[in-house]
């Protein structure tokens, strides 16, 4: 597991396959089967990807247990081709006041619209405001179940910054092309050190396919 954010993780359930299982998929063609990796296996990888040969790569599979912010799970589920989604529902559970606090507040980027850089001045102010209205909003949602709302509707007043948990099924494919967006500096901070987690929960595994990645130069993997 890979504490992410202030209260947020990730952890990997199930993995199903290897490298060797993109080798072997690409070699029944032939009819041929592996039972280690070899160098010449290796480059038969970097062949695959680079020719965009990308169907053995849906051969293995990796299941992640994750506890994120709605707003990042928004980005995330984004990701549909190739992966499975289930998520704790609030008609089921009442939840409980746990959301996210920025550790900074970022100004808004002059020439980019959906970016962000650098920090606030005066960091106390907007922590102050932000934590006394996620106060306010569930308290309201408490108040909205005491009178005998329902849970699938009080649900609908909670903040985005509330925390989630999701088990997340993808392909080495699909975990890929999530890792090449989501890791890129153009992506939100937030889910950066989401798709960083992922990527160092399963780098050994998956080495020589996760090698042909082009990772950003400012990458900062956290420890397993």
């Amino acid at each position: 597991m890979i504490k992410v954010l202030d209260k947020g993780f990730v952890e990997i359930v199930d993995v199903m396959g290897s490298d060797l299982s993109v080798v072997n998929a690409a070699r029944v063609s032939f009819g041929k089967r592996k039972d280690a990796m070899t160098p010449g296996d290796s480059k038969l990888i970097r062949y695959l990807w680079t020719h965009m040969h990308t169907s053995p790569f849906r051969h293995a599979s990796i299941q992640f247990h994750l506890k994120a912010p709605i707003f990042v799970l928004r980005q995330w589920m984004k990701h549909q081709v190739g992966c499975a989604w289930n998520e704790i529902s609030g008609r089921y559970v009442v939840f409980e006041p746990d959301f996210y606090v920025p550790a900074n507040w970022r100004e808004q980027h002059e020439s980019n619209k959906q970016g962000s850089k650098g920090s606030v001045a005066d960091q106390a102010a907007p922590t102050a405001a932000y934590e006394a209205t996620l106060k306010s909003q569930f308290e309201t949602y408490n108040e909205l179940l005491a009178m005998g709302v329902c849970k699938e509707q009080a649900r609908m007043i909670l903040p985005v910054a509330t925390y989630s948990e999701c088990y997340w099924t993808t392909s080495l494919q699909a975990m890929m092309h999530f890792l090449s967006l989501r890791l890129d500096h153009h992506s939100q901070w937030e889910i950066r050190q989401y798709a960083a987690a992922c990527y160092a929960l399963v780098k050994e595994r998956f080495q020589v396919s996760l090698e042909l990645m082009e990772l950003p130069d400012d990458l900062e993997l956290p420890s397993v």
